[in-house]
């Protein structure tokens, strides 16, 4: 059985849209796309490399699957280790409208998610992987349906836009796995789901 891993960018204040371009999603009025450009060095190829190599397939929300439908059928440079991935496996699209993707090798999905994602899962030799997909990805948290999540936080606050985790999220616990910075700054953070949060207190004890 596969893991679902979520890979997801945000910013210092929890930010998760249009990471990618200007024009990737301005919902909302949102002007600060491609916001994570900048930083995109060695080590944070390396890191995205590490993630693709380890795909099974893909499971996408309707808006990533449109931008990534429009890019990478392009990229057919066959040493391109992102490209390769994707073009050669399988992917699954979320949605109740899309009826005849042009994207070879995709599969529309409807109907009870976490009965078909459960059912992906095991089917999936390696990883079920969710890139972007903000909107998927938090139905999947409050699920439970996600067991991996690369978290990677960029150094810049951008004051607007659409939260990974907005208000009314499941409250969840995760387990570090594993992490490092990048020399451009960026905290690249792995997590194991781990249930619900546990609480205590920091009150000072009392006086016998």
């Amino acid at each position: 059985m596969g893991k679902l891993v979520v890979t997801a960018f945000v910013s210092l204040d929890g930010v998760h849209q249009a990471p990618g371009g200007p024009q990737e999603d301005t919902r909302d009025g949102f002007t600060q796309g491609g916001w994570s450009v900048p930083y995109g060095d060695e080590d944070f190829g390396r890191f995205v490399d590490g993630v693709f190599s380890r795909a099974g397939a893909f499971l996408l929300g309707r808006r990533t699957y449109d931008i990534f439908a429009a890019y990478w059928p392009k990229v057919t440079d066959p040493a391109d280790p992102i490209a390769g991935k994707l073009n050669g496996l399988p992917k699954y699209v979320v949605s109740g409208t899309l009826t005849d993707p042009g994207w070879a090798g995709t599969t529309v999905i409807g109907g009870d998610l976490a009965k078909e994602v459960t059912d992906l899962k095991e089917r999936t030799d390696g990883e079920l992987q969710v890139h972007g997909s903000a909107t998927l990805a938090q139905s999947l948290f409050a699920l439970g349906l996600v067991d991996t999540l690369h978290l990677l936080t960029f150094p810049v606050v951008l004051g607007a836009g659409r939260r990974l985790f907005p208000e009314g999220s499941a409250p969840t616990a995760f387990r570090h796995t594993g992490g490092e910075v990048t020399a451009a700054g960026v905290s690249v953070q792995s997590y194991d789901l781990a249930g619900r949060p546990e609480y205590g207190t920091y009150e000072l004890p009392k006086s016998p």
